[in-house]
Protein backbone atom coordinates (compact mmCIF):
# COMPACT_ATOMS: atom_id res chain seq x y z
CA UNK A 1 0.00 0.00 0.00
CA UNK A 2 1.05 3.58 -0.55
CA UNK A 3 1.59 6.49 1.72
CA UNK A 4 -1.19 8.58 3.21
CA UNK A 5 -1.32 12.35 3.14
CA UNK A 6 -2.40 13.85 6.44
CA UNK A 7 -5.83 14.64 4.95
CA UNK A 8 -6.22 11.08 3.62
CA UNK A 9 -5.19 9.56 6.95
CA UNK A 10 -7.67 11.73 8.83
CA UNK A 11 -10.40 10.78 6.37
CA UNK A 12 -9.56 7.09 6.68
CA UNK A 13 -9.51 7.34 10.47
CA UNK A 14 -12.98 8.93 10.42
CA UNK A 15 -14.21 6.08 8.20
CA UNK A 16 -12.60 3.51 10.51
CA UNK A 17 -13.93 4.94 13.78
CA UNK A 18 -16.96 2.60 13.94
CA UNK A 19 -14.64 -0.36 13.30
CA UNK A 20 -12.20 0.82 15.97
CA UNK A 21 -15.04 1.37 18.44
CA UNK A 22 -16.25 -2.17 17.79
CA UNK A 23 -12.73 -3.52 18.32
CA UNK A 24 -12.66 -1.88 21.76
CA UNK A 25 -16.07 -3.35 22.69
CA UNK A 26 -15.32 -6.85 21.38
CA UNK A 27 -11.87 -6.78 22.99
CA UNK A 28 -13.51 -6.13 26.39
CA UNK A 29 -16.00 -8.96 25.85
CA UNK A 30 -13.22 -11.36 24.81
CA UNK A 31 -11.17 -10.46 27.89
CA UNK A 32 -14.16 -11.02 30.20
CA UNK A 33 -15.02 -14.31 28.54
CA UNK A 34 -11.40 -15.50 28.68
CA UNK A 35 -11.22 -14.69 32.39
CA UNK A 36 -14.45 -16.60 33.00
CA UNK A 37 -13.04 -19.65 31.22
CA UNK A 38 -9.96 -19.89 33.41
CA UNK A 39 -9.99 -22.16 36.43
CA UNK A 40 -11.64 -20.27 39.22
CA UNK A 41 -12.80 -17.53 36.86
CA UNK A 42 -16.05 -15.78 37.73
CA UNK A 43 -19.03 -16.65 35.55
CA UNK A 44 -20.10 -14.01 33.07
CA UNK A 45 -23.43 -13.10 31.52
CA UNK A 46 -21.69 -13.04 28.13
CA UNK A 47 -21.54 -16.81 27.80
CA UNK A 48 -18.77 -19.34 27.59
CA UNK A 49 -16.37 -20.97 25.17
CA UNK A 50 -18.51 -20.57 22.01
CA UNK A 51 -18.97 -16.85 22.69
CA UNK A 52 -15.25 -16.42 23.39
CA UNK A 53 -14.39 -18.13 20.10
CA UNK A 54 -16.89 -15.91 18.29
CA UNK A 55 -15.42 -12.79 19.89
CA UNK A 56 -11.90 -13.82 18.87
CA UNK A 57 -13.07 -14.50 15.30
CA UNK A 58 -14.78 -11.11 15.16
CA UNK A 59 -11.63 -9.38 16.42
CA UNK A 60 -9.66 -11.06 13.64
CA UNK A 61 -12.17 -9.81 11.05
CA UNK A 62 -12.10 -6.26 12.41
CA UNK A 63 -8.31 -6.13 12.59
CA UNK A 64 -8.08 -7.37 9.00
CA UNK A 65 -10.50 -4.65 7.94
CA UNK A 66 -8.23 -1.99 9.45
CA UNK A 67 -5.11 -3.41 7.84
CA UNK A 68 -6.73 -3.70 4.40
CA UNK A 69 -6.84 0.11 4.28
CA UNK A 70 -3.05 0.36 4.39
CA UNK A 71 -3.10 1.47 8.03
CA UNK A 72 -0.96 -0.52 10.45
CA UNK A 73 -2.60 -1.92 13.57
CA UNK A 74 0.28 -1.81 16.03
CA UNK A 75 -1.41 -2.68 19.30
CA UNK A 76 -4.75 -4.06 20.42
CA UNK A 77 -4.66 -2.89 24.04
CA UNK A 78 -4.44 0.00 23.99
CA UNK A 79 -5.56 0.27 20.38
CA UNK A 80 -2.82 1.89 18.30
CA UNK A 81 -3.09 2.58 14.56
CA UNK A 82 -0.35 4.06 12.38
CA UNK A 83 -0.73 5.52 8.89
CA UNK A 84 2.47 5.45 6.80
CA UNK A 85 3.19 8.93 5.45
CA UNK A 86 5.87 11.33 4.33
CA UNK A 87 6.36 14.51 6.32
CA UNK A 88 8.73 17.05 4.83
CA UNK A 89 10.56 14.31 2.92
CA UNK A 90 10.95 12.05 5.95
CA UNK A 91 9.16 8.71 6.33
CA UNK A 92 6.85 8.89 9.34
CA UNK A 93 3.86 7.15 10.83
CA UNK A 94 0.83 9.29 11.60
CA UNK A 95 -0.16 7.87 14.94
CA UNK A 96 -3.61 7.44 16.50
CA UNK A 97 -3.92 6.00 20.01
CA UNK A 98 -7.16 4.86 21.62
CA UNK A 99 -8.60 7.86 23.41
CA UNK A 100 -7.23 10.42 20.94
CA UNK A 101 -10.05 12.59 19.61
CA UNK A 102 -8.37 12.89 16.22
CA UNK A 103 -5.14 12.23 14.37
CA UNK A 104 -2.70 14.78 15.81
CA UNK A 105 0.51 12.79 16.41
CA UNK A 106 3.31 11.28 14.37
CA UNK A 107 6.64 9.58 14.89
CA UNK A 108 9.58 8.76 12.68
CA UNK A 109 9.41 5.23 11.35
CA UNK A 110 12.75 4.35 12.94
CA UNK A 111 11.88 5.71 16.40
CA UNK A 112 8.55 4.11 17.12
CA UNK A 113 6.06 5.26 19.72
CA UNK A 114 8.77 6.63 22.03
CA UNK A 115 9.50 9.30 19.42
CA UNK A 116 5.87 10.41 19.16
CA UNK A 117 5.43 14.14 18.49
CA UNK A 118 2.41 16.41 18.02
CA UNK A 119 1.67 17.47 14.46
CA UNK A 120 2.00 21.22 13.92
Amino acid sequence: MGLFTLAEAREELARLRPVLDEIVAVRADAAELAAALTIGGAPTRLGGLPEWKAAEARLDELMAEVQQTGAELKSLAPLLVDFPADLDGEPVLLCWLEGDAELTWYHRSDLGFAGRRRLL
